[in-house]
């Protein structure tokens, strides 16, 4: 039986063992390699018994075993056997991942798919594209309730075999010829990465190229800020996102969607250059519920209501104050966003990074990608330049989670 796994959805395999395949169309351009890695709870290697790869091609334990490459007409075949059964004591998931050596990147491999094999079940994956991606995650194999299942991720790194072996917890050493670099001893885990900001004459804010890994549902109050891991909550009927500051000045919000087909939908009370106000998409899947003006509460809220559909691939809330709204700074108000699934779940991202400039207009706290396993959250808490009237607009980004690009959407109008 043949199955087919989009891209972040995930899958029950029929047995804990079988294998996964990886295969593309030869090129003198490219040099791809496989390396696995055996993760714990916190998604690290516990020791370099946990990295499977060309000069560690067997885990101990048995649960991973690397064949050599093959070549079948055209294509080059990487095949690695797994047998979850036989993870170690705290390791709970296999993570299957690529590296493109020759750092032309991965949008030079020709037909590149992946194959899970267990039992007479075969489940295809194939990825939607890439850029310069030289390292990414193919797919996680994972122990959930007693079940083994498989995640189709298809994200990865620019920075090749050093990127994934940072996020896995492995220091890696260059070897003196031009070989991919090999894992080395874990001595300890790496520090949190800084956060990174991309400052170029476009202005171009994004979030961070890799798409969130293997996350688990969060419950509860969460709070999240710039440069946190992304979380991921229940997709319920109803979600809301609701900003809130403090009186003294008079926000706007509004949400901008992205859809399957690549159109970016501005879901506003009030309209921009070329784009009419609309309160409403899709049959209410993205509705504001109303401006709610300069009344003489402390706190003051507007709130986008969401019932997403399969449609829409991302939802961006912007925060705006300027022109008749009269300036104020984004820290100074203390403006925050509360994602609620009405299912005892919010997460909430406050304006902790801003500064007290009253001539910033526009701020972005935060992304929600609707995906088949949930909702994912990603802090972003983006800036406008100042005085930049213009909204953000959204793209598909290379690594195939929609990206936020600031001050380059049409001008807002005078409210």
């Amino acid at each position: 039986m043949n199955q087919f796994l989009q891209m972040g959805a995930n899958t029950v395999l029929s047995s804990p063992k079988g294998n996964v395949t990886v295969s593309y169309e030869i090129s003198n351009s490219i040099d791809v390699s496989l390396t696995a890695f055996l993760l714990t709870d916190s998604d690290k290697v516990q020791g370099d018994s946990g990295i499977i790869f060309y000069n560690q091609p067997k885990s101990p334990s048995g649960a991973a075993a690397l064949l050599p490459s093959e070549k079948v007409g055209n294509t080059k075949v990487h095949r690695i056997n797994f047998d979850m059964s036989k993870v170690p004591e705290g390791i709970n998931k296999i993570a299957i991942t690529l590296t493109e050596d020759n750092s032309t990147g991965f949008s030079n491999v020709k037909n590149l798919k992946a194959e899970i094999c267990t039992d007479n079940t075969i489940i295809q994956l194939t990825p939607s594209g890439f850029t310069n991606e030289n390292g990414i995650v193919v797919l996680e194999l994972y122990l959930r309730n007693g079940q083994t299942k498989a995640k189709a991720i298809w994200s990865g790194f620019n920075s090749g075999l050093e990127g994934l072996c940072k996020n896995y917890g492995v220091e890696v050493e260059s070897d003196e010829q031009n070989k991919p670099s090999e894992p080395k001893t874990i001595q300890k885990l790496p520090p949190k990465e800084s956060d990174k900001t991309l400052t170029v004459s476009e202005n171009i804010n994004r979030q961070n190229t890799l798409s969130p890994i293997s996350l688990e549902k969060v419950k509860g109050k969460i709070s999240l800020e710039k440069g946190q891991k992304p979380v991921i909550i229940e997709k319920t009927p109803e979600i809301t996102a609701t900003v809130s500051w403090k009186t003294g000045t008079d926000y706007d919000i509004y949400a901008l969607v992205y859809t399957k087909n690549g159109r970016q939908i501005d879901v506003a009370m009030f309209g921009a250059e070329e784009i009419p106000p609309l309160r409403s998409f899709s049959n209410g899947a993205v509705e504001h519920k109303g401006d709610v003006g300069r009344n003489s509460g402390s706190t003051k809220t507007e709130v986008i209501k969401l019932r997403l559909n399969n449609d829409i691939l991302a939802v961006v809330p912007v925060v705006y104050s300027a022109q008749s709204n009269g300036t104020g700074s984004f820290y100074r108000y203390k403006v925050s966003m509360s994602i609620d699934n009405h299912n005892g779940t919010s997460v909430t991202i406050s304006a902790k990074h801003a500064n007290n400039n009253d001539r910033i207009y526009s701020c972005v706290p935060g992304i929600l990608h609707n995906t088949p396993d949930g909702v994912i959250i990603s802090p972003l808490e983006l800036y406008s330049t100042p005085n930049s009237e213009h909204r953000p607009i959204l793209r598909m980004g290379s690594s195939n989670m929609v990206e936020v690009i600031m001050d380059k959407g049409p001008i807002n109008d005078y409210k």
